[in-house]
């Protein structure tokens, strides 16, 4: 029988935005070099149509920047902007890749990702970063039309896992999304540093 082990993206397996404040890499200097106030942009793209639409799937990332970005000042192109986002706050956590590749040569484990993202940067990190080499399935927002604070994300998951028998092990870095899972019936781990993942006793007996 097979064991799921579930991550998440941002905070866990890719550096850069971190649910901790202090433990973020603003891109706020990125933005204000292009001419596009960061404040603003925060407040009326990220806290406005992004999480409200783009981040569940209903409008493109590409189609929202179209949208907003001369509001803010600038005058360049959207797609540069969307590479900006893309690129941005990508730096794999190598070593913490390194003992998910020695997860996936188990026979007793399936690896899966849960995270809130919208699809142009899944596809990203799926295809550009190179998680499709490690992990069977990527379970984000906008595929299933909502958040990981919806108990529905998680039922719809679990559907699409092949393993079973053991509730799936998941690691993410925000309480609240924990919270959530726990409650579909999840094994939840507060991720703090790769300590948190190779450290738990049914990981670690697989490492050692």
């Amino acid at each position: 029988m097979k064991r799921a082990l579930v991550f998440d993206v941002d905070g866990v397996l890719v550096h850069g935005y971190h649910a901790t404040p202090d433990q973020r890499d603003a891109w706020d200097a990125a933005l204000q070099e292009r001419g596009i106030n960061a404040d603003r942009f925060q407040r009326e793209f990220i806290f406005d149509i992004f999480l409200k639409r783009v981040l569940i799937g209903e409008v493109p990332m590409v189609e929202a920047l179209d949208k907003r970005l001369k509001a803010f000042g600038y005058k360049g192109p959207t797609m540069a902007i969307l590479d900006l986002w893309l690129s941005f706050d990508c730096n794999p956590n190598t070593a913490l890749l390194e003992v998910i590749a020695r997860l996936q040569r188990r026979d007793d484990v399936v690896l899966y990702l849960a995270t809130n993202q919208d699809h142009s940067r899944s596809q990203f990190l799926w295809q550009s970063i190179g998680l499709q080499r490690f992990f069977a399935d990527m379970f984000y927002s906008a595929r299933f039309g909502r958040t990981k604070y919806d108990k529905k994300f998680f039922g719809m998951a679990e559907e699409r896992m092949i393993a079973g028998g053991e509730p799936p092990l998941f690691f993410d870095d925000t309480q609240k999304v924990l919270d959530v899972a726990n409650k579909a019936g999840w094994e939840t781990v507060l991720f703090t540093g790769n300590d948190a993942v190779t450290g738990h006793p049914f990981i670690a007996g697989r490492l050692s």
